[in-house]
């Protein structure tokens, strides 16, 4: 994969309106966006909001997600073109679990389906 340095370096504040913007296009909310960012990495409201504060990278954001949740290997299916459990650089995957959670929720999949319940 290129460009994966650039990945990381990308701020969580700068990825996140575009995930918003996603979901609702398509008629969902932000609340739901957040819903998802909490299941996957177990980062509150106050401290999602800090890490767009301080504009923490992605490398950062996963590394120090304080629940990464452990059914985040269920998620399966392309996202940017490529399959997510071809994906072999751990944090590239977790990013791609995000984006393809978002996806889903873009789609109108019903929300214990995209949290894996």
């Amino acid at each position: 994969m290129k460009n994966v340095e650039r990945v990381y370096r990308m701020s969580f504040a700068s990825v996140y309106p575009h995930y918003v913007q996603k979901a609702e296009k398509k008629g969902r909310t932000k609340a739901e966006v957040d819903q998802i960012v909490h299941w996957l990495t177990g980062y509150d409201a106050k401290a999602l909001a800090l890490i767009i504060a301080k504009k923490i990278d992605l490398e950062h954001f996963f590394a120090d997600a304080p629940a990464f949740n452990p059914h985040a290997s269920k998620i399966s299916g392309m996202i940017c073109g490529y399959r997510i459990e071809d994906i072999e650089d751990p944090l590239l995957k977790k990013v791609r679990y995000l984006d393809k959670l978002i996806d889903e929720l873009a789609k109108g999949k019903a929300m214990e389906k995209i949290l894996r319940a």
